[in-house]
């Protein structure tokens, strides 16, 4: 029932574009429900169905569709009561993710009021190794991004991104988001990493921040200079 109602919300036209911005999804698995349609339908059937809903997230993964498994991500942030039941549900999830934009959208409201609880999570999914945790690790960065470069920030968190080691393009693309951001919002304490010779970084990442802290407004032309100058050479 849930799989039809989203592919009564799909647009075939925008599915194609999708799919060419998810490669590693094959295409048939892709209706094409477009994100701020999608969250409606999150939201509605989480307070109206919600034993429905739980029902959903509970059935075996990998779900069949790039948007049912969208809708569970979504899902896990509306109905996870505590930081502890989002990481019961999320462990379970995101072994089963393959595909960046479904990690990316997962917003978790009950990490705000838990963040200590939430950045030893978060060391953990970094850290992790084996089959299937690309996406695992990926998380882990976009969270300490997005929960960790204001009021709780700490240059200690810089070490956890720094310290992984893996050749998977996902994970290091968001390992350079998370750094150019670092280097925007907590620059006193980030630009250490850039200036060490040798590099602490692997060189992809190392030029890729500094080339999206550069394409940032916020940085001043003398900024964006001094950034060019600290790239490196591929080894």
């Amino acid at each position: 029932m849930i799989r039809d109602e989203l592919a009564a919300l799909a647009d075939s036209a925008y599915r194609d574009f999708q799919a060419k911005l998810i490669p590693t999804v094959a295409p048939e698995r892709v209706l094409g429900v477009r994100l701020p349609e999608l969250r409606r339908y999150a939201r509605d059937l989480a307070r109206r169905r919600p034993d429905e809903a739980r029902a959903f997230m509970a059935a075996p993964l990998p779900h069949v569709t790039y948007d049912e498994m969208n809708l569970h991500g979504e899902l896990i942030g509306l109905l996870a009561g505590s930081a502890d039941e989002a990481f019961a549900l999320l462990d379970r999830f995101l072994p089963y993710v393959d595909n960046w934009a479904t990690s990316d959208l997962i917003r978790v409201p009950a990490f705000r009021s838990a963040l200590p609880a939430v950045l030893g999570k978060i060391r953990l999914w970094a850290a992790a190794e084996g089959p299937r945790t690309e996406y695992v690790v990926r998380f882990g960065v976009t969270q300490l991004m997005e929960l960790f470069l204001d009021d709780a920030f700490e240059p200690a968190q810089l070490e956890v991104v720094a310290a992984i080691s893996r050749p998977e393009y996902y994970v290091n693309m968001a390992r350079a988001w998370y750094f150019s951001f670092a280097l925007i919002k907590q620059a006193e304490a980030t630009l250490p990493l850039f200036e060490a010779r040798p590099p602490r970084l692997d060189a992809w990442t190392h030029n890729k921040a500094l080339q999206k802290a550069r394409e940032s407004r916020r940085v001043t032309p003398e900024q964006k200079a001094y950034l060019q100058s600290l790239k490196v050479r591929s080894r």
